[in-house]
């Protein structure tokens, strides 16, 4: 293992893919115990995230997940990657974190998007409209200030929140660099397969960060596809189930639970899904274990990332174990060894 990856941290984020034949009870179930096992493996954190009316997707209550998860382990960080903060009042999810931090203390991190659904009719159903991101600021500005008792509305106070520690964190999509900056907070970016970008972003939020209460100095997660296996070809297989779930997605309009990998490749695709499909095979991270770890020691050079935040899905629930497994061995986690 080479000193950049050392000293770099490494968690996990899962976003409750539903496989194909199986239910979403069975899904989330997974997710728990995938956290057990980033735990045994010694990974930093293990994050959730917020997906709304997606047929392939059983994770739409972060909040209600992480507090499973962090119910069922007990030493790993558990947050969410992210909350939607335009798709909710600031104050209900300063309460629902400050609840989830007086049960796990020190344990809960809040990471927090913008995006406003991914369909018109999602939107609809939760209200608010594709321009309602641009208000991210106040809002997040209004979140912070629950739990320093701040927000100008008066005689209201976040219970059990105010006085409450829960390290906030900004899902930096378009936009999100700058606000991040502004506000002092942790950063996590997730563009490798488009990497020039991904520093331009990083550029940016190093340059105009502000020192905050929250982060005193800038904070570079880094999230992104990592698949090990013990060959290339296998890693790459991975990566199938949701390379053709993406294609469908674009070409079809629905999201579906994730096929098996044979089922993919004996389908035959339309000159349109086969580019769709062939692109979401690449840029990411991916082979054996000495392959991701050159791969994964030039990421970190390149970004100076504190940090890499995993998510990676397949239909092959064993395989994406192992995975995992392997990943721990490349970046030296070490089974019950969490970094501090």
């Amino acid at each position: 293992m080479t000193s950049s990856l050392a000293t770099t941290r490494f968690s996990v984020l899962d976003r409750s893919r539903i496989r194909a034949g199986r239910t979403a009870g069975e899904a989330l179930r997974d997710t728990v115990q995938l956290a057990r096992e980033a735990e045994r493996l010694g990974y930093h954190r293990f994050w959730v995230a917020e997906h709304h009316g997606v047929p392939g997707v059983a994770g739409s209550a972060p909040t209600v997940l992480a507090a499973a998860v962090a119910g069922a382990t007990r030493r790993i960080r558990v947050g969410t990657g992210g909350v939607m903060l335009p798709n909710h009042r600031p104050l209900v999810v300063a309460e629902q974190f400050g609840v989830l931090e007086s049960l796990f203390p020190g344990r809960i991190d809040m990471g927090l998007g913008r995006s406003v659904g991914f369909t018109d009719g999602v939107r609809r159903a939760l209200g608010r409209e594709k321009d309602d991101a641009e208000d991210f600021d106040a809002q997040l500005a209004e979140l912070l200030g629950w739990f320093r008792g701040t927000s100008p509305t008066g005689g209201v106070h976040a219970r059990p929140s105010e006085g409450l520690t829960v390290p906030p964190f900004v899902l930096a999509m378009g936009e999100g660099a700058a606000v991040a900056a502004r506000a002092g907070l942790p950063m996590v970016i997730g563009d490798l397969r488009d990497r020039d970008r991904m520093r331009r972003g990083i550029d940016r939020y190093r340059a105009g960060f502000r020192p905050s209460e929250w982060s005193a100095e800038p904070y570079v997660v880094v999230s992104g596809t990592v698949a090990v296996a013990a060959t290339a070809e296998e890693a790459r297989r991975l990566l199938v189930p949701e390379a053709w779930s993406m294609a469908e997605a674009r070409t079809r309009g629905s999201f579906p639970p994730l096929p098996p990998a044979e089922e993919v490749g004996a389908r035959t695709m339309t000159g349109k899904e086969r580019d769709l499909y062939e692109a979401g095979l690449a840029g990411h991270v991916a082979g054996t274990e000495e392959q991701v770890a050159d791969e994964l020691e030039r990421l970190v050079k390149e970004t100076g990332a504190q940090e890499v935040l995993v998510t990676t899905s397949t239909y092959d629930r064993e395989a994406l174990l192992e995975s995992y497994r392997r990943l721990a061995r490349v970046t030296g986690t070490g089974p019950l060894g969490a970094p501090a």
